[in-house]
């Protein structure tokens, strides 16, 4: 049972290489087989997303906090937030910018991590980074929502998702709370920096 967390990470991690693959692939396909991949990806995302809580919270319940998960859990994160940035570009959405200022901020703490780590100096995650991180997966998974509303009808009978797909990417909200995100996310890597600097100077 002690494995389960990790385990759950772990498969995170794999699930992210299904929804990059999924999407890699999309970018050269027909219309038919991208909508179907894209809907893979989303499915794949969104079970990989649960996962980033339950691995956590099931951790904490069963008194199974292992230095393995400690490790894996930001990793699985950043990859799953990574591998659906650049899987959207290779699709064609427009996010660029505001994916490459994503990116650029979690690599660069977590550079910054490892250079404070030998010095015997921590960065704790603060409330608004893992709100941060909460909300860059659901404006990832919207985005992938639109890209895969099509392809949802042939794997899931029954469903229709047209409407709201259309209402999310017509007004533009899914790039809107995307960018949010984006915001959000340099915004605490200033914090941390700042952090950082004040750690730094205060240290003998």
């Amino acid at each position: 049972m002690k494995a389960i967390p990790n385990i759950l990470t772990i498969g995170r991690l794999v699930l992210t290489l299904v929804v990059l693959v999924c999407l890699a692939a999309a970018g050269g396909a027909g219309d038919a087989l991208k909508a179907e991949l894209s809907a893979w990806a989303f499915v794949g995302f969104v079970v990989a997303a649960v996962t980033d809580f339950f691995d956590g919270w099931l951790a904490r319940r069963l008194h199974a906090e292992s230095l393995l998960g400690a490790i894996l859990d930001p990793i699985a994160d950043k990859a799953l937030v990574a591998g659906a940035i650049v899987g959207l570009l290779a699709v064609g959405v427009p996010i660029a910018l505001s994916g490459g200022l994503i990116l650029f901020r979690e690599f660069a703490v977590s550079a910054l991590r490892e250079t404070l780590a030998p010095k015997g100096l921590r960065l704790p995650v603060t409330l608004l980074a893992k709100w941060k991180t909460t909300l860059q997966l659901v404006a990832l998974a919207v985005m992938l929502f639109i890209q895969g509303d099509r392809g949802l009808m042939m794997i899931l009978p029954g469903f229709s998702g047209i409407g709201l797909a259309c209402y999310l990417r017509m007004p533009g909200w899914a790039l809107d709370l995307f960018w949010l995100a984006a915001a959000i996310t340099v915004w605490t890597g200033l914090e941390y920096a700042l952090a950082a600097r004040k750690a730094l100077k205060t240290q003998p």
